[in-house]
Order: C-alpha cells, then structure tokens, then sequence
C-alpha cells in the first residue's frame, strides 16, 4: 500500500490480446446494385413548351411584360395583375386583375391581353378571366416593380 491508502499490485507480465480476424467484404457480402448512380446519371425531363419555364410559356409571359398599366410605369406583369397563366393545345387562359374596380383600363385591359398573347407563335387563342377575388395590393409587386416604383 501506498502512503495516501490506495492499494497498487505489481504485475510481472501481460498477455497479448488475440488479433482480431477481419473477414474481407467479398467473403460476406455481395454488393448491392448502387441506386444512386442510375439517379444521377439521368438528365432531368425538359418542361414542355406550355409549362411554366417551357419555352411557350415564357414566350406568353414576356408578351405580358411588354403590356403597361398607363397610370404607372411599370408592365402588368410585374404590377402583380397577373395570378395565373395556363397554357393548354395552344389555348391561353390568363387569370387577372386590376388595381381598381374603377380603374380607367377596365374595359380595354383585358382585350390588350387576349390581342398581345394571341399574337405569340404557338398560341391559338387567348382567354383572359378578369377577377377582383383576392383584391389586388402593392404587395403583388415584384421587387423590380417597387424598385421602379421608389418602394424599396
């Protein structure tokens, strides 16, 4: 014993622990197929031509953006006055609205619309909704609009 009571034992040798045996992968296990190599080897489906970021679709979208509300400098598109653009055998359906049920363009908007993305190769004819549900505020905007605007 040592002097502060904590018993020490002396030993003359230790014995070596046995090696481990480690068996090879191939002697247990057989591989199994990699799923993700398939995965990333195949290219992602291009949209078609009527589906948002297909090539139709975006035609008709820069068609609406070439399209100005007359009270304020910035195109309809961006004002937020369009909530929904579907693109079906060459028909266009646009959802829209207005700033205001007064506004002075109410009743030649909608016409400008059909006109200016009727004239878009690929599209047959157009067919604009005008709603007022939901009601249409500055938050619509994109950043470019409020930009344009001075709100941000």
């Amino acid at each position: 014993m040592s002097d502060d009571g904590i018993r020490i034992e002396e030993v003359e040798s230790v014995e070596k622990p046995a090696k481990a045996r480690v068996e090879t992968a191939s002697e247990t296990f057989e591989r199994k197929k990699d799923y993700l190599e398939g995965f990333l080897a195949q290219k992602p489906a291009a949209p078609a031509a009527g589906e948002p970021d297909g090539d139709l679709y975006e035609a008709v979208i820069a068609a609406l953006k070439e399209i100005f509300d007359p009270e304020i400098p910035v195109n309809i598109y961006d004002l937020g006055l369009i909530y929904n653009v579907e693109i079906n055998d060459g028909h266009a359906l646009i959802s829209m609205t207005l700033t205001t049920p007064h506004c002075p363009v109410a009743e030649s908007m909608p016409g400008e619309v059909e006109l200016r993305v009727g004239a878009v190769p690929g599209i047959g004819d157009a067919e604009v909704n005008l709603v007022w549900e939901p009601a249409w505020s500055p938050a619509n905007m994109t950043d470019e609009a409020r930009l344009e605007l001075g709100m941000l």
